[in-house]
């Protein structure tokens, strides 16, 4: 039985000669590639659209007697291509790309120069992001766990809470504590002091706007609307989604005494983050559950980055898409329960094996992401200052940053 190397979980689909399912399997990559626009997200294998073999080509090393892959050799620029199937990819994984870089701006917000951002877009687009989905969706070493030594099915990530999710969160880490707080954010004795948006119903919007999004995100990396798993997928990041922003609105009910309106968005996207990568392994059960789990862990991490570590993350970002990311991660190695692909989590009989490559899985893009972040962040800053000048940084960073262009006009009055 053959499998997908760009998306190792996924079967090959034996109707993909047929033009109907063909047609399907377009609209339907397409169609998700737009949606996700909205959100950015989506990745896999396009064979259906033919052409993709030709990047089947990556750079491995030998370690331990096993083929590690570290990164593909060809497609770069799609120069020489004309198949579908590699602009359909090339599109699909731009926009989740698009999601992991501009997660770093929520933590980052409100003192980061433009100019050194443009930089920085470069270096997650060209290097952080694409190397490591190679070594998760591109049949790089943390795919092979399972093959090389029989760890599961190898590191698995359906739509992106490590590759996408947690990536951004952590990069965003990374720059925050380089960036340092905002001013204003911390009292002389380290109390952190709240610096509300000016705005929760355009919070609200957005979130929603993200929601609307992930089904694109999620469902769309079925690759093919006749894999009917789509419909599981969907319902999935539906009901994790909805327990999340509940479990945290009844936590922070619970815990301050009233409903932190704030807190339910995040939990709502708690709740996404963390499903998405277990989505199409896991039972709408245990997706309540992931979600839920989700909802709270945000809330206590929020807490402990800015109470405990004095990290000031205006949005939450790291929390969750960093935090929510890695529980998501480990719940596959917990839930999934072997009814797509075979992917078995410890609950249903699986053994540890694919709990210990989520782990290994999350270990590495800690370190990938975070420590090479730090770095590049601190050797950044030495030749393009990441931090506005605080005159700016209190008078907002509109026209100090973007000359005259304003996002609220009024304030010409």
């Amino acid at each position: 039985m053959c499998r997908n190397r760009l998306y190792p979980h996924k079967e090959c689909n034996p109707y993909h000669d047929d033009e109907l399912h063909d047609l399907w399997h377009r609209d339907n990559r397409l169609l998700s590639g737009r949606v996700c626009l909205n959100d950015g997200g989506g990745a896999g294998d396009f064979a259906g659209l033919g052409g993709t073999a030709a990047l089947n080509s990556e750079f491995t090393i030998t370690l331990f007697g096993k083929p590690f892959g570290l990164f593909g050799t060809t497609g770069f620029g799609l120069a020489g291509f004309s198949a579908a199937g590699i602009f359909a990819l090339f599109l699909f994984q731009m926009v989740f790309m698009d999601t992991a870089a501009t997660i770093p701006t929520g933590a980052m917000a409100e003192r980061w120069t433009f100019k050194s951002f443009v930089i920085y877009g470069f270096f997650i687009s060209m290097i952080i992001y694409p190397i490591f989905g190679n070594w998760v969706w591109g049949g790089g070493w943390l795919s092979q766990l399972g093959t090389n030594f029989g760890l599961g099915n190898g590191f698995m990530d359906f739509a992106g809470s490590s590759v996408v999710h947690m990536v951004g969160g952590l990069v965003g880490l990374a720059g925050a504590i380089v960036l340092g707080p905002r001013i204003g954010k911390f009292k002389e004795d380290g109390t952190p002091t709240a610096i509300p948006g000016h705005s929760i119903p355009l919070a609200f919007l957005g979130t929603f706007i993200l929601a609307f999004g992930w089904f694109g995100f999620n469902a769309g990396s079925t690759l093919a609307a006749v894999d009917t798993r789509i419909a599981l997928v969907a319902a999935n990041t539906m009901i994790a989604s909805a327990t999340g922003a509940f479990f945290a609105m009844l936590y922070t009910w619970w815990k301050n005494g009233f409903p932190d309106a704030g807190m339910c968005a995040n939990g709502l996207l708690a709740g996404l983050v963390a499903i998405t990568a277990a989505c199409a392994f896991v039972s709408t059960m245990d997706s309540f559950i992931i979600g839920a789990i989700a909802g709270v862990l945000v809330v206590l991490s929020v807490w402990f980055f800015e109470w405990k570590l004095k990290v000031d993350d205006p949005i939450g970002a790291v929390s969750v898409h960093g935090v929510c990311g890695l529980w998501g991660v480990l719940a596959v190695g917990i839930f999934a329960n072997g009814t797509y692909g075979g992917v078995t989590g410890i609950l249903y009989g699986g053994g540890a094996g694919q709990l210990i490559a989520q782990i290994i899985g999350g270990t590495t893009v800690i370190i990938w992401a975070f420590g090479l972040s730090y770095v590049f962040f601190k050797v950044l800053d030495k030749f393009v200052p990441l931090r506005v000048h605080p005159d700016d940084e209190v008078a907002g960073l509109d026209r100090a940053e973007m000359g005259r262009v304003l996002a609220y006009p009024r304030d010409l009055m």
